[in-house]
C-alpha cells in the first residue's frame, strides 16, 4: 500500500511540472511582401514546420523554420529562382527562428514581445517580434508582423531587366501561426 501511494504521489509531481508539446498546424500562414522599383510583390511560404512546448501556460520552447525552395511568388518561376538566389538557398536551404524568451506587452492582454534568434540566408540574427498571442480551443495562435533589411542579413537586393527593376531592402514578413497539441 505505502508503495502504491508513492508512486501514484510521484506521478502527481511530474505530471504537475511536465511539458505539453505542440506542432504547427497546416492551416498556418507566412507571407513576406516588399515592393520594388515598379510593383509591390508577396511571396508565400508554403512548406514550413515548427514545434512549440508549454509549461504550466507558458511558452517553453519554440522552433519555426520555412524551407526556401517552397516559398513561392505569384509573379512566377522567374522572380522565384531570383529570391531563391537571394536567400541563398543551395546553401542555406531553411529559414529558422529559435525562441529565447517571451514577455507582456503592456500594449494589449494578448500582446506578447518574442525574443528569439532569426537565421535567413545563413546569417544569424538576434530578433524581437511582437504578436499577438493567444490560447483558442485548445490551440495556441501567434499573429504579428516583422520588418527585416535583407542587407542585414547580407542578402543582396534581386534585381531585373538588368537593374531597370530593382527590390527594395525592407521587406515585411506577416505570419499567423496555428499550433496545435501532438
Amino acid at each position: 500500500m505505502k508503495n502504491t501511494l508513492f508512486i501514484l504521489l510521484s506521478f502527481l509531481v511530474v505530471a504537475g511540472y511536465s511539458q505539453e508539446s505542440f506542432t504547427l498546424f497546416k492551416e498556418s500562414v507566412l507571407k513576406i511582401n516588399g515592393s520594388s522599383t515598379i510593383h509591390d510583390w508577396t511571396v508565400t511560404a508554403n512548406s514550413m514546420k515548427g514545434s512549440m512546448k508549454m509549461k504550466a501556460g507558458a511558452v517553453k520552447n519554440l522552433v519555426f523554420q520555412v524551407e526556401v525552395a517552397q516559398i513561392k511568388s505569384e509573379r512566377g518561376a522567374a522572380m522565384d529562382k531570383k529570391m531563391h538566389a537571394a536567400l541563398k538557398m543551395e546553401e542555406h536551404p531553411e529559414v529558422s527562428f529559435k525562441f529565447k524568451e517571451i514577455k507582456k506587452t503592456t500594449d494589449s492582454e494578448n500582446t506578447f514581445q518574442i525574443h528569439g534568434m532569426l537565421n535567413i540566408a545563413g546569417v544569424e540574427k538576434a530578433v524581437d517580434i511582437t504578436s499577438e498571442f493567444q490560447e483558442a480551443g485548445g490551440k495556441y495562435l501567434f499573429k504579428g508582423s516583422k520588418e527585416i533589411k535583407l542587407q542585414d542579413y547580407n542578402m543582396e537586393p534581386p534585381t531585373a531587366m538588368f537593374g531597370q527593376i530593382i527590390v527594395g531592402d525592407n521587406v515585411t514578413i506577416d505570419f499567423d501561426l496555428v499550433f496545435v497539441k501532438g
